[in-house]
């Protein structure tokens, strides 16, 4: 998606550097492993993952790390919310109900571990047929909304199911940088104010 391949190199204090893009430092497991090698870990071996990627890495100075998990509530989310102060969790979710299951788990395991969750985001909300413009809701229409109110969180957005979207991560050109005018592209932007809104102001 950020167009980044290869192996990470070395700093002189022997710490991994991270890959740059559009201005945006990245690590990943895919970085250290083969492009087509399955990663399949559990318990010690996802924290020890884990521990090398937060610590082991030369992120210098940063304005936000953001830390993309999968969904659910296993060892991942568990070791980076209990190894690591987390200033909040943002959940992405379609809006159909068996991905809204693991929203609603992934919720409430960060609240029991004292994570603030600033909001969810609704993905694939809606798609817009390229040729007549008619909107069809493929994922269903509100669940994202409704699961929301019931958690007493706001919806930060919605992304819409859009060919954009995947064309240009295919590229490693987001959307935001490639088509940055488009409505696509500003609804990611829109989201990106959200979560900085409510984020504690950093120290001076």
């Amino acid at each position: 998606m950020m167009n980044l391949k290869g192996n990470p190199e070395l700093s002189p204090k022997n710490l991994m550097r991270p890959l740059k893009n559009y201005g945006i430092a990245c690590m990943s497991m895919g970085f250290l492993v083969e492009e087509t090698a399955p990663v399949v870990w559990r318990g010690l071996m996802v924290m020890s993952a884990i521990e090398k990627l937060l610590r082991q890495v030369d992120w210098g100075q940063l304005d936000y790390l953001v830390i993309d998990m999968p969904p659910g509530t296993g060892d991942v989310q568990l070791s980076v919310s209990q190894n690591i102060p987390v200033t909040g969790a943002v959940i992405v979710s379609t809006p159909q109900d068996i991905a809204l299951l693991d929203a609603r788990k992934g919720a409430e395991m960060f609240r029991k571990v004292h994570v603030p969750v600033l909001g969810l985001v609704q993905n694939m909300s809606v798609f817009q047929c390229p040729k007549c413009k008619h909107e069809t809701h493929i994922f269903g229409a509100d669940g994202v909304r409704d699961l929301a109110k019931t958690l007493g969180l706001d919806v930060l957005g919605d992304i819409p199911l859009h060919v954009n979207i995947r064309e240009t991560c295919d590229a490693g050109q987001p959307i935001v940088i490639s088509q940055p005018q488009s409505d696509t592209a500003k609804a990611y932007l829109r989201i990106a104010t959200e979560i900085v809104r409510r984020l504690p102001t950093p120290p001076a």
